[in-house]
């Protein structure tokens, strides 16, 4: 399998790496645009909080499929019944976007689009199973690639680009379920192990993939999530490489978080596709490290951030363009 590195670089095959001279890299790819990006966030949450099986839920993914039909991508909407840690029927849609979708060589961005169905670290327990906005943990990512995908229209590009939103991934295991016995673990990225069990198509491969979670909250910094540098640590460095190079490196600091059970985990193990996690890490928070308003109704606009978006958003418009 290639890495990132050897499919997108600047500098012919060879990566940047820690501590090389940046100003040899040249920046790439047009402006990405924060507004946008912001738009698209609220566009979600303007549907309400997308939980499983709601009307909310429903509108959100004709939305967000017709606006990627809208830049030129096929769509491709694959649909199943996948089961909740209790037991609950969901209906479930990833959403697969694809650009250039004859390419051999392809690049694959991923994010969850359902919302949290419970306010369950909330500070105050009267929140616990109160559905959130989401507007950061979920709608950030999917904001960010349509953003990246309305740009793709403008230019034809030799390589395929494929976007997928996941979708239950959220229905994870809540704090105050005292009841399963089971695995937690497996209680997440649900939208996720299906794919990555029933690709979209036959035989599927990219020669690497980028997960976007939490992408435009206040305050976020992306360290170094570790089975990400495990599995994939070239396209890892060539990111945050990408990062340096666009001035955004003060929000990729070269610095180990720690292991997040997330959508990349089942790309990686069962898809096989080397694929890292861009997600942030609050080393000092006490209400959570994903940040204050994890997985708490204050999960919402007023709490994104234009120059966060701004900051992945352009990283990632680098690593596309840096041939």
């Amino acid at each position: 399998m290639l890495s990132l590195a050897a499919v997108f670089s600047c500098k012919g095959n060879q990566a940047v790496t820690e501590g090389e001279n940046i100003d040899s890299v040249a920046l790439c790819g047009p402006a990405f645009s924060e507004d946008s990006a912001y738009d698209y966030c609220a566009k979600q949450c303007e549907f309400g909080p997308r939980i499983m099986n709601s009307k909310a839920h429903e509108d959100c993914r004709q939305w967000i499929a017709g606006k990627f039909r809208s830049f030129g991508l096929e769509v491709i909407e694959q649909n199943a019944k996948l089961m909740g840690y209790d037991g609950t029927s969901l209906n479930s849609t990833n959403i697969i976007a694809q650009y250039n979708p004859e390419a051999e060589k392809r690049i694959l961005f991923c994010a969850h689009w359902d919302a949290r169905p419970w306010a369950d670290n909330d500070p105050d327990e009267a929140n616990h199973k109160t559905p959130i906005d989401a507007a950061n943990d979920g709608a950030s990512g999917v904001a960010v690639m349509l953003e990246m995908a309305r740009l793709l229209q403008q230019d034809s590009l030799s390589y395929g680009v494929d976007f997928i939103c996941f979708d239950a991934e959220d229905w994870g295991l809540p704090q105050w379920e005292e009841e399963y016995l089971g695995n937690s673990e497996d209680t997440w990225a649900l939208g996720a192990q299906y794919w990555s069990e029933h690709p979209h198509k036959e035989g599927y491969k990219a020669n690497c993939g980028v997960l976007l979670d939490m992408v435009g909250g206040a305050g976020a910094r992306f360290y170094f999530e570790l089975y990400s540098k495990q599995a994939a640590p070239s396209v890892q460095q060539t990111v945050w490489a990408a990062a340096r190079t666009t001035g955004y490196s003060s929000y990729f600091p070269m610095e180990d978080g720690g292991y997040i059970t997330d959508d990349h985990v089942p790309v990686i193990k069962n898809a096989g596709i080397p694929c890292i996690d861009i997600i942030p890490y609050y080393p000092d928070c006490e209400q959570s490290s994903f940040g204050p308003t994890w997985h708490t109704v204050n999960d919402n606009m007023q709490n994104i951030s234009k120059e966060t978006l701004k900051a992945v958003g352009q990283t990632l418009v680098q690593v596309l363009y840096q041939q």
